[in-house]
């Protein structure tokens, strides 16, 4: 039976994202853990997070799993969600902590001074809602999916990645930021695909059985 890690490291919508998969993937074990071998020995693994970024790196490297996760990250198929996506990045403005450094780029803050909407009306930060992803590229995870689906967000950052060839997808709040990227082995995202219905299902799904 594969097993699916849910890496558990106290800052992640959890139950949401377990139960998601397990009603993409009957079939395969869905295991939320934070015990470094269970990831080690996954299948799959999937990184998600929610709150702010320096608890998510403290907390991560107090339960000791930052080596599983980038050896994760290097060698099997890996979902990054919300944070876990940010994660992945060399830095964050949010109290300019350092990253895990697996992808190249930075995350930054919504500037005050972009967030306008196009009939001059002023955004709210946090970003929180359903908008729209475009597709950058196709890629299996996308498969099924039609361009500019609707996806549900919660986040007051985003990801500048540092090469566009990153970009898997991008959606726009005052002006076009990047909510998806690929490289490899690694999707992931800056939107909730577990609380995105059908959408959000059918990403997980191709994430079950995609083999990059």
């Amino acid at each position: 039976m594969t097993t699916i890690a849910v890496v558990d490291y106290g800052m992640g919508n959890l139950r949401s994202v377990s139960k998601a998969l397990e009603h993409v993937a009957p079939g395969a074990r869905v295991e939320v853990t934070a015990d470094a071998d269970v990831i080690h020995a996954a299948a799959r693994v999937v990184f998600p997070g929610q709150g702010a970024m320096p608890d998510c790196m403290r907390e991560m490297d107090a339960r000791g799993l930052r080596p599983a996760v980038l050896e994760a990250a290097r060698a099997k198929p890996f979902l990054g969600i919300c944070i876990g996506l940010q994660m992945l990045f060399e830095s964050s403005e949010e109290g300019n902590v350092p990253g895990l450094a697996v992808l190249p780029g930075r995350v930054r803050r919504f500037p005050a001074e972009a967030m306008i909407d196009d009939r001059g009306g002023k955004l709210k930060v946090p970003h929180m809602g359903w908008n729209r992803v475009h597709q950058a590229e196709p890629h299996a995870l996308w498969a099924g999916i039609e361009d500019d689906a609707r996806f549900y967000f919660v986040h007051s950052y985003f990801v500048e990645a540092a090469t566009p060839d990153l970009v898997a997808g991008f959606s726009v709040y005052g002006f076009p930021f990047t909510c998806a990227v690929a490289r490899d082995n690694i999707f992931a995202v800056q939107f909730h695909p577990e609380k995105s219905h059908v959408s959000g299902l059918r990403l997980l799904a191709n994430f079950v059985t995609w083999n990059p």
